[in-house]
């Protein structure tokens, strides 16, 4: 089999699986707390330290690519999660799981960017598109059935064969990594940008932190007020170092061209808008309509398979096709799926999500290929790296501050709507309790757990606030995916797209197998 085909399957393998660790890990939450007697803020860094690191470290794995070669950081990337996925499973204390979550979103930074710059140096012409939607199918399905797989192995295994079911695979992956594929860098000698790299990923962690826990926190806080304004500092810091330094990690002239900003533009909308809103389907098919993990795994299904569908007829278009015009009107769609679920109310079943499901997996199977394409096709080869990082960045961050946004408007309406209704009965005094419940995805039991008289209106409370609360976050979704489609249809260009030279790049051979 050719080297790029094996360059695609390996990249596809180890982006699904470390996109797959991003939502996973949700539906084991329950049995990680009672095995390991975890706090709810314990369970909350299960979640938080992995989407934290992941962030912050994707640009620098991105520019320190571009100096050490992509095979290289993508194969250290892999070492690193493996290893770090066995002792998650190992862990016997919430402290040394968190820190092994944190870990992991180190390696799986290494491997997401540096995986569009492999796939570009292989492909050209239609097989570049065709394998950007084959990438593009790839981490779309990690995203939807992460709860699938989740809820299946949490089941029959236990939590700690989430985790145990990256070793073997990462294992394959860097045997293939070292005997299949080629490191490909830049001619000459870059120093890595130390200055840039301390204040990036400091300032990006920092935002990304007080966006997570600004809810819980509180959005005044001197916590998270200082936070953000020592993110501000570092970034004000950050764009100094890059302006000034010879080589920088972050080459600032990139935003000139109007295409990489729009390209940025609409990974961040799309990620703020469907991926974000992921969360809370996912806590309204379970919380609310009582399916175990498995059986709301399934529910998302649907969507999967139209993405797997789609995103490869996307990328062989996207040579055709202005991307201007897959990417814009992919989002329309996002945001055409989104209006789609709104109108939900108490009686709704979950077929009610089914015509948005459909509608926004066209969407999104629309956009990853040529959105993958344009990240490093309007760049130099030899900045690649870089360029895929930061449009990973982007994505990352969209999903943090998607889900922190849309979290502060859908608890306020849940406490408000909950406290209304049971205004004057006997369960009033319990009234901000039970709202915690409901838009922590637990309100049906939370109602079940009430004496027997007042369960019958828990229950209809509990579906009516968190509905109604879910109803507005969704037209806030379809909001955010409008903006990102007409912004991206007026900046992206098709004369800002680079033609790879023929000879720009040192590459070294693979390791003999």
């Amino acid at each position: 089999m050719a080297r790029k085909w094996w360059t695609l399957i390996v990249v596809c393998v180890a982006t699904f699986m470390l996109l797959l660790d991003v939502t996973i890990v949700n539906v084991a939450l329950p049995s990680i707390q009672r095995s390991l007697h975890s706090s709810f803020a314990d369970l909350q860094w299960v979640v938080d330290a992995y989407s934290l690191t992941l962030a912050a470290f994707l640009l620098t794995a991105g520019g320190v690519s571009d100096i050490l070669g992509r095979r290289r950081v993508f194969g250290i990337g892999l070492v690193v999660f493996t290893i770090a996925s066995a002792l998650c499973g190992l862990a016997g204390s919430a402290v040394v799981l968190n820190f092994s979550r944190g870990l992991q979103g180190i390696g799986a930074a290494m491997m997401f960017a540096t995986s569009l710059a492999l796939i570009a140096q292989e492909f050209s012409g239609r097989d570049r598109g065709t394998a950007f939607g084959i990438w593009g199918a790839a981490t779309g399905a990690a995203i939807a059935i992460g709860p699938l797989i989740g809820g299946l192995f949490t089941d029959a295994f236990g939590w700690q064969s989430i985790f145990f079911l990256n070793v073997p695979i990462g294992i394959a992956a860097l045997t293939a990594t070292l005997t299949k594929l080629v490191n490909v860098r830049p001619p000459g000698e870059r120093r890595i940008d130390w200055g840039g790299l301390v204040t990036f990923s400091a300032a990006l962690f920092m935002l990304v932190f007080a966006l997570v826990r600004g809810n819980d926190t509180g959005w005044g806080s001197t916590q998270i007020v200082s936070l953000l304004a020592g993110s501000v500092v570092l970034l004000v810091v950050f764009y100094f170092i890059e302006r000034t330094i010879e080589h920088p990690m972050f080459d600032l002239s990139l935003f000139n061209k109007p295409t990489f900003t729009g390209a940025s533009i609409v990974a961040f909308t799309l990620s703020a808008s469907m991926f974000a809103m992921f969360l809370y389907l996912t806590l309204y098919i379970q919380g609310i309509l009582n399916f175990s993990p498995l059986q709301a795994g399934l529910r998302f299904l649907p969507q999967t398979l139209v993405m797997f569908a789609v995103a490869p007829i996307a990328g062989k278009l996207s040579a055709r096709l202005p991307v201007r015009a897959l990417m814009g009107f992919g989002l329309v769609l996002v945001g055409g799926g989104l209006l789609l679920m709104h109108g939900l109310d108490a009686g709704s079943t979950w077929t009610a999500l089914l015509p948005g499901f459909i509608i926004s997996g066209v969407g999104i199977g629309m956009i990853n290929p040529p959105l993958a394409s344009t990240a490093v096709g309007v760049v130099e080869p030899q900045h690649s790296g870089m360029a895929g990082g930061i449009n990973t960045t982007f994505r990352q961050v969209g999903i943090a501050t998607g889900v922190a946004a849309l979290g502060a408007v859908f608890q306020h309406a849940v406490q408000s709507k909950v406290v209304a209704m049971l205004a004057g009965t006997t369960a009033a005094g319990h009234s901000n309790v039970f709202a915690t419940a409901v838009y922590s995805g637990a309100g049906h039991r939370a109602a079940m757990a009430a004496p027997a008289p007042v369960r019958p209106l828990l229950d209809h409370v509990a579906r009516v606030s968190f509905t109604s609360a879910l109803n507005e976050i969704l037209l806030i979704g379809v909001s955010i995916a409008l903006i990102g489609a007409v912004l991206g249809f007026v900046l992206i260009r098709t004369r800002d797209f680079v033609v790879a030279p023929g000879a720009e790049a040192a590459v070294e051979a693979p390791v003999a197998a």
